[in-house]
């Protein structure tokens, strides 16, 4: 008797875990609006990006949390806005060139996601801390495979400034290989594992591409080279380098649909920023890019697939950020959200349903070198209209998104009853932010 009731249990917990979705979140690094086809059907093709909001939904106004990586990343993981994590800026290998500490005190989405009996991953780029307390394993992941540095100088060698980053949890590695086709070699392999398991995952696949250096492989290039004739060959590398990206994303979702876990397993896609300009990334329609806090620089590609649950083909115009997926996710996992997050759910939108988009999107971002001094510059989004700076030097910018959506027309001395409005909400931003100390403690 006992025996039968044991095996009733084992087969009721094991069609619990079964019926939660499994995660996954592709995430690439400097990839523009204007590089994705789906978007922007000029030059770089991506069919495999594109497959995932033609078998679900593409969101046209969904922006990043910062104009560039950690506080973005920070963000995704926390469901804060990343001066509250104590990331407004970038974590870099040199401490005196280092402008956040991710909070060890708050718990990320791989740490909330265990609570409800998954399995997480993260595969690529962490670049939210080098050591201890700030290495995955410690921040929730119970698999690491990937890089824990800012970004590569060789996407062969796999280095940055001299040393490896490379780990599998906690063991330094030196695969061979171009970093991509490595993630993405990792990510098949982990779908195999998982093929067979009853435990629910959430994998955060984090590509290093495109960020510089630009460096797609030989054949790649004399790919695109050969069919888009006259290109400039800074741009001919950059397409190259993403459509390469492109092609292992296909892998990754094809080892997906033959592990036969697509049909319960949600797919979120997005960049952490805009794309660089310098090495002729592309974010049109927006003005500007990467580090800019005008859209070019935040508004970013966004797409989700749930077989079963999002309809086919749909589109959705809904203003949001990308860490809106950590509540998204815990509440498809089956968790609890925590009161006093700053990130939204998005499920009403991916069952069909209206969200009220009336919310404030904040930016903030802190630099160092003499152009930003080790001060911060904030952007706030709110009713349609667009307060900012993109440096710390430099006058506040007013911008009327509605009939500006290009933001050529700076309204600030135009606007001073909204100009007022705005600049009181930014400061109650500024303000909690400024409750998070953003530098490691001293021993």
């Amino acid at each position: 008797m006992k025996l039968l009731l044991f095996g009733l249990m084992a087969i009721g917990l094991n069609a619990v875990a079964a019926a939660k979705p499994n995660l996954l979140i592709i995430y690439t690094d400097d990839q523009g609006y204007g590089d994705v086809s789906a978007y922007r059907q000029v030059d770089v093709r991506t069919p495999n990006i594109d497959r995932i909001a033609e078998d679900g939904m593409q969101f046209m106004n969904m922006r990043a949390n910062c104009t560039v990586c950690s506080p973005s990343r920070a963000a995704l993981l926390t469901g804060c806005y990343p001066d509250r994590v104590g990331v407004p800026g970038v974590i870099r290998t040199k401490p005196e060139n280092s402008w956040g500490y991710f909070d060890p005190s708050v718990p990320t989405l791989a740490d909330e996601l265990k609570k409800c009996g998954y399995h997480t991953a993260i595969i690529g780029k962490w670049h939210l801390g080098l050591e201890s307390p700030n290495t995955p394993n410690e921040r929730g992941f119970d698999l690491f495979h990937g890089f824990l540095g800012d970004m590569m100088d060789d996407y062969y060698t796999h280095q940055r400034q001299g040393h490896n980053y490379m780990r599998l949890n906690q063991k330094e590695i030196n695969p061979e290989g171009h970093a991509t086709d490595i993630f993405t070699g990792w990510a098949v392999d982990y779908f195999k594992d998982r093929k067979d398991k009853v435990q629910p995952f959430f994998l955060y696949l984090a590509y290093n591409a495109p960020h510089f250096p630009i460096q797609p492989p030989d054949e790649w290039v004399d790919k695109i080279r050969n069919r888009e004739k006259g290109i400039d060959e800074k741009r001919l590398k950059n397409v190259a380098f993403v459509e390469h990206l492109d092609y292992g994303i296909g892998k990754v979702l094809d080892a997906l649909e033959e592990s036969g876990l697509a049909k319960n397993t949600i797919i979120a896609f997005a960049s952490d920023n805009g794309g660089c300009l310098r090495v002729s990334q592309n974010n049109d329609p927006w003005r500007d890019g990467k580090q800019s806090h005008y859209d070019g620089g935040i508004r970013v590609p966004f797409m989700m697939r749930w077989p079963g649950v999002i309809k086919p083909g749909s589109r959705c115009d809904y203003n949001g950020l990308n860490f809106d997926l950590f509540s998204t996710f815990i509440e498809a996992g089956g968790g609890e959200v925590a009161a006093g997050l700053d990130a939204v759910s998005l499920m009403p939108l991916l069952k069909g349903q209206k969200m009220d988009s009336g919310r404030e999107l904040y930016f903030v971002r802190r630099e160092g070198g003499n152009a930003y001094g080790g001060k911060s510059y904030q952007a706030l989004i709110y009713d349609g209209w667009k307060l900012m700076q993109n440096d710390p030097f430099s006058p506040l910018e007013l911008y009327n998104l509605k009939a500006d959506p290009y933001e050529k027309a700076n309204l600030i001395t135009k606007e001073k009853k909204r100009r007022n409005a705005l600049m009181g909400k930014m400061r109650a931003h500024i303000q909690r932010g400024g409750a998070t100390p953003w530098q490691q403690p001293a021993p």
